[in-house]
């Protein structure tokens, strides 16, 4: 597994440096969620899933991953409809 992460790494920095600042949001804000229910700080956390989602769209689209890349497209439209509903 470490093997994989520094080949990753060397093949493509920006793209991973990417996905890694993505994962930190999305496990910052599954904290966040989790300890803030039943009121979450939304207009926080949607931004952040928001950010999150289209760094895996980019990266998904630089792996030429059709599937995660349609996924994170779909749902940074989603979060962004539900944030400009919040607004």
């Amino acid at each position: 597994m470490i093997e994989w992460i520094v080949d990753d790494y060397r093949t493509n920095r920006i793209r991973f440096i990417g996905e890694f600042i993505a994962w930190l949001l999305s496990i910052s804000c599954s904290l966040i969620m989790a300890f803030t229910v039943p009121q979450p700080p939304l207009l926080l956390l949607y931004p952040l899933w928001i950010s999150g989602c289209i760094l895996f769209g980019c990266a998904a689209y630089s792996r030429r991953s059709f599937g995660l890349m349609a996924n994170y497209i779909l749902l940074s439209s989603i979060d962004l409809i539900a944030l400009i509903r919040l607004l």
